[in-house]
């Protein structure tokens, strides 16, 4: 059965736009090689951090809607470790009423 999950990860704001599409190109790849389906995506763009992270204050967000099985996550959230370009990620199993405010989120979105 496949669930439905939500990533947000920051990436490092001293790479160049080529880099950033770069590597959200390669987690959009590593999704679809271990079988989950991108729903929806963002870049919410360069965005001040709460607290600095690795002496910096900024960074690139990006988040991923997506249905997948639950065996994705562990290797997702691996390549985000190894990967120094990413500072922060959070993956969350997204329960009914998230799943709805989400596809509401993405609706006003598009008419935006």
């Amino acid at each position: 059965m496949k669930n439905r999950y939500e990533t947000v990860f920051i990436l490092t704001p001293v790479l160049s736009d080529a880099q950033t599409k770069e590597t959200v190109q390669k987690f959009k790849q590593l999704l679809k090689e271990n079988g989950a389906t991108l729903l929806h995506e963002e870049s919410w763009g360069l965005r001040k951090l709460a607290y600095p992270i690795q002496k910096k204050s900024t960074g690139f967000y990006f988040l991923f809607d997506y249905e997948a099985e639950g065996t994705i996550v562990d290797p997702l959230e691996v390549n985000f470790r190894r990967d120094e370009r990413v500072m922060r990620f959070l993956t969350v199993k997204m329960e009914k009423h998230h799943a709805e405010y989400a596809e509401k989120r993405k609706t006003k979105l598009k008419t935006a």
